[in-house]
């Protein structure tokens, strides 16, 4: 299908720009839960979580419910320990969401005497509030005048301005907050920045767009928009192995060791060591995932036969099965253990 022609700027054009999205949105807009709420707590919830996770993800899962449930507002997640945090952030990943989440609570309590604020200084001095966040807060919960740019809306944008710098580098962003400010819907902000990111999820998707089914295609300038946005900087892959150990007691506890890296602190996992100490023992299970730029493989070897004499690192410790469930664990880890359990 031929791209439809571009007629007129959308910065020149805005009302009908904005109403042709409106019109769209109002049509066709997906019904999530955190657009039936002006709760800023649930709203500033949704938004952690779906920075670097799926929206499939957060509700096919149930993450976003069964947090609210475990934690429905800013006086129950400040109070919450890390052991309830991170068993109702697990499978998430990125943990330090949870806890940035947590101390954003407390910040509110301390400081802000238990009410979210609204105005765009008291929302950046909240930790882990940047200038996204603030402004989907500002619009979503507060419906008053807000700017806020994320990947969905950097692609519509640099499509149509047909943008071919890279959006990646500081003078590509600042023009793209530059145009998204000069588009954004004063009067209805909540609408209108709802629409212009599902815009982006479902129409201007990555890729070839669906320009035929565009609402404000006519104000789109580039011809090639599968071209867009460009980036400049790619992310180099790395691969790790992780060799992690199988060990059951004579009475069938598990070892398990408690985390206290700065990715992981405070979750459960398979003691792992280098692999010159356990690669001479059996692989029993291995499993590939992917964490940032790092592409690992890990192999969990059958140390059962060392049990009686394996010495227990800092952090190691012998655990029941039937508890093993209740304890927090990064999603890989989960999957492995859990077949492991079945099978030995």
């Amino acid at each position: 299908m031929l791209k439809p022609r571009f007629v007129s700027s959308a910065l020149e054009g805005r009302p009908g720009f904005r109403n042709a999205l409106g019109r769209w949105f109002g049509r066709h807009g997906k019904d999530y839960p955190w657009r039936r709420t002006r709760d800023p707590y649930a709203i500033l919830v949704s938004e952690v979580m779906l920075h670097q996770t799926q929206i499939a993800t957060v509700l096919g899962k149930g993450y976003y419910t069964r947090f609210l449930a475990a934690f429905p507002d800013f006086q129950a997640l400040a109070a919450a320990d890390d052991a309830a945090l991170l068993k109702a952030w697990e499978g998430l990943g990125y943990y330090r969401r949870a806890r940035m989440l947590r101390a954003t609570a407390q910040a509110v309590l301390a400081d802000f005497g238990g009410i979210f604020p609204q105005d765009l200084p008291g929302l950046m001095r909240l930790p882990g509030v940047g200038r996204y966040t603030a402004g989907a807060l500002r619009a979503f919960a507060f419906e008053v005048p807000a700017v806020l740019v994320d990947g969905n809306v950097t692609r519509v944008l640099a499509r149509m301005m047909d943008f071919a710098a890279p959006v990646d580098e500081a003078a590509g962003l600042t023009q793209i907050w530059s145009w998204a400010e000069g588009l954004a819907d004063a009067k209805r902000p909540r609408v209108y920045h709802a629409a212009l990111m599902e815009l982006g999820q479902v129409v201007c998707r990555p890729g070839v767009p669906d320009c035929g089914g565009c609402p404000v295609a006519r104000y789109c300038q580039t011809r090639s928009p599968e071209h867009l946005p460009v980036k400049a900087r790619k992310t180099a892959i790395t691969a790790v192995d992780e060799h992690a150990l199988w060990m059951r007691d004579g009475t069938g506890r598990l070892l398990l060791h408690h985390e206290g890296g700065k990715r992981r602190t405070g979750l459960w996992k398979l003691p792992t060591r280098v692999a010159v100490e356990i690669s001479r023992l059996p692989v029993l299970i291995e499993h590939r995932y992917s964490i940032t730029r790092y592409r690992v493989c890990l192999r969990v070897h059958d140390g059962r036969a060392l049990a009686s004499a394996f010495t227990l690192a800092r952090g190691d410790a012998w655990q029941e099965p039937e508890e093993v469930a209740a304890l927090a664990m990064a999603a890989p880890f989960r999957r492995v253990v859990e077949q492991l359990l079945e099978d030995f």
